[in-house]
């Protein structure tokens, strides 16, 4: 699928305690999900590798995207359609040079200058601005609240720019609406389907609550 047409993002860990990495990612595609990244820092890479298999299989029976996090390296190998980097991971131009030009490149905002910088940036394909609350999957990152979401709907729009943004940190189904309210048509999410009882669900609860895009992406 386009990444310009995705609402829904998860990043998921290894399911190392609940065993159950290959159902839940499937099911979570299954109830709506976009794109499933695979962020473990405490898998080494013969281990991610196998899973991201895992993870492409799933992506590919129902035709959506998967992605690595930070690492370049398991990004190629694994042939990873999305990569998404961190403020202080590989700058873009680095990181293009070694996936090639046919791998959709995202990355993290948490202010107003890097929304800017992002929205800017010709060699990006999507960014994420956040957390807009805080969560335990950053441990020490300061929430940026809504206002920051409304500063990128704001910037993406006097840009007449079409590329695709997420708000990440601490959404959920108690507070989808507020994001909405504020610009964002697409969400990243972690607990609210992780530790769902049922990710599927979850997936399509989340999923009804953003609005419909006004036009695929690229």
């Amino acid at each position: 699928m386009p990444i310009g047409s995705a609402q829904l993002y998860l990043c998921t860990d290894a399911r190392a305690r609940q065993g159950d990495f290959a159902d839940f990612v499937d099911a979570a595609f299954a109830g709506g999900v976009d794109i499933i990244q695979l962020r473990d820092k405490n898998i080494e890479a013969a281990e991610e590798l196998e899973l991201l298999a895992v993870l492409a299989g799933a992506a590919r029976s129902h035709e959506k995207l998967w992605a690595v996090n930070d690492r370049a390296d398991i990004a190629v190998l694994s042939g990873a359609p999305v990569f998404h980097v961190g403020q202080k991971d590989l700058p873009l131009a680095a990181a293009r040079s070694l996936t090639g030009s046919g791998v959709k490149i995202g990355l993290s905002t948490h202010s107003t200058e890097q929304v800017a910088a992002a929205v800017a940036e010709p060699g990006l394909d999507y960014f994420c601005t956040g957390p807009v609350w805080a969560t335990p999957t950053k441990p020490g990152r300061t929430a940026v609240g809504l206002e920051l979401v409304k500063e990128a709907a704001a910037q993406v729009h006097a840009a007449g720019s079409t590329r695709p943004w997420f708000a990440i940190g601490g959404i959920d189904l108690s507070n989808v609406e507020q994001v909405v309210e504020a610009g964002a048509a697409r969400i990243v999410v972690v607990r609210a389907i992780t530790e769902a009882q049922d990710p599927a669900e979850a997936a399509r609860r989340l999923r009804a609550a953003l609005p419909p895009l006004p036009a695929a992406g690229n």
